[in-house]
């Protein structure tokens, strides 16, 4: 499987750029020819489970997550921690998603870092082909991750 990771740091409240990454629908919209279906009620915390459907019409795959450990920023703590783990047959590994902010929970803006690290895997692609596999993921999740930080405030 291949490890990588993308890093940025924004000038917003640590607990809005946590809300904008852990709003699953929205990934849908940055991410290529991918939607998000089935999140689960609520769609936040540890046992959430939510589905990236990747493809043109019937073609393509599920890549179902489940949100295992859930530790948003807030007033004392000034990191945010949120790990996946993707239950498919196709796609394989987990993403971690950490929001680091001086204020973590207050209303203040940033600077925030923001570490997206994730371990990839595709059945049937082989091992030897990992490193290619890390170089597009972290380009593709880089474009992700700036699209979904720069998308509006959901809290308004």
């Amino acid at each position: 499987m291949a490890l990588f990771e993308v890093e940025r740091t924004v000038r917003a409240p640590a607990v809005a750029v946590w809300e904008r990454l852990t709003d699953w629908p929205a990934h849908g919209g940055p991410v290529p020819l991918t939607r998000i279906t089935g999140v689960s009620v609520p769609a936040e915390g540890a046992g959430a489970r939510f589905t990236a459907r990747t493809g043109v019409g019937r073609v393509g795959f599920d890549d179902p997550m489940e949100v295992v450990e859930w530790s948003p920023p807030e007033a004392g703590r000034a990191v945010g921690r949120c790990r996946l783990v993707k239950r498919g047959r196709v796609v394989l590994g987990w993403a971690e998603i950490e929001v680091y902010g001086p204020e973590a929970g207050g209303g203040t803006a940033g600077p925030v870092r923001v570490v997206w690290r994730e371990e990839l895997g595709v059945r049937g692609v082989p091992r030897a082909l990992d490193p290619l596999v890390g170089w597009t993921a972290r380009r593709v999740f880089g474009r992700v991750l700036d699209g979904l930080l720069r998308a509006p405030d959901p809290a308004g």
